[in-house]
């Protein structure tokens, strides 16, 4: 018997970029992701910087990459659908700029997407640069229960009540032999079948930045879609590099994000008044972190000053 995460599809594979100020990283990616797959489709959003004039120069007869420059930034959903549209594969990925693909990744995600009609999406180990897994990389749905588990630390008490206080952080258990099935993946390096998407529909673009992802897991599973988890495929993922200089901004969106994704889909499921005390925490929680970085960047204008 052929094991499913290491045989060939057969199919053509589709990356899609969003790029956004990611500089080298862009290329890097891009150079990773050409070795494995049969185009990439860079949509980027009205970077400021000359990393998509550096990407072409690098690449500057490639038949396989192609490119849009939005003369705006519409944010991370719209622009995968923009990608989307314009890739010619039944197989698209999803692709930060910041992640670097190892070896065989691409066919290891590719066959397991292809061993089972019913899977619709598949993800693989996302890896800090220190080799230690990131917690995006398999989740579950981080529902506001256990959202509020989390927040207040009651995780630790997961042993003695698991059902209770479930941790959604999957990556702190131990890393499975083979792919399984989980609730949801990350956005960073996410590769599903086109005939999923066009069950369930595109990208959410009432989200900017964060959270569509889990949006689109979310969506998945609602239409019966098996998300899996494959170990074996391994991507370097530097967390943060498009939004390092707006810690804030990107802070807001994801806050922003949090209560679109909680009213979409649990409102039915909690009371009015807890689903209004949720917004209040994730407000709250928005304040905390933005005067966090805030007073950070004062201190870093203080420091330069006195230089």
């Amino acid at each position: 018997m052929v094991d499913p995460e290491i045989s060939s599809s057969g199919q053509r594979v589709s990356a899609v970029v969003v790029n956004f100020n990611s500089g080298q990283y862009l290329l890097d990616c891009v150079g990773t992701a050409l070795m494995q797959v049969d185009e990439v489709f860079v949509v980027d959003n009205a970077s400021a910087d000359n990393s998509l004039d550096l990407l072409l120069a690098k690449f500057p007869n490639e038949p396989r990459l192609k490119t849009v420059r939005n003369k705006k930034n519409f944010g991370f959903a719209k622009a995968c659908n923009i990608g989307h549209t314009n890739a010619t594969s039944d197989i698209v990925l999803f692709l930060n700029p910041d992640c670097s693909l190892e070896n065989e990744a691409i066919s290891r995600l590719a066959a397991v997407l292809n061993s089972d009609k019913s899977i619709g999406m598949v993800g693989g180990l996302l890896l800090n640069e220190n080799g230690s897994e990131q917690g995006g990389s398999r989740r579950a749905v981080p529902t506001p229960w256990r959202s509020f588990v989390r927040a207040f630390g009651l995780h630790r008490f997961a042993n003695r009540w698991p059902r209770l206080f479930y941790d959604f952080h999957l990556h702190r258990q131990p890393l499975p032999a083979s792919h399984i099935e989980v609730e949801a993946i990350s956005g960073a390096c996410m590769m599903v079948k086109r005939e999923a998407i066009a069950d369930i529909g595109p990208w959410d673009e009432g989200y900017f930045l964060h959270c569509e992802d889990l949006d689109l897991c979310m969506r998945m599973r609602q239409r019966n879609w098996k998300i899996m988890f494959v170990p074996s495929a391994r991507i370097v993922h530097v967390r943060g590099v498009c939004g390092s200089n707006r810690p804030v901004f990107v802070t807001w969106h994801k806050h922003k994000g949090m209560v679109r994704f909680y009213r979409k889909f649990f409102r039915h499921q909690y009371p009015l008044g807890l689903m209004g005390l949720v917004a209040v925490g994730v407000w709250l929680r928005f304040g905390l972190v933005a005067t966090y970085h805030s007073v950070k960047h004062i201190g870093r204008m203080l420091g330069v000053r006195r230089d």
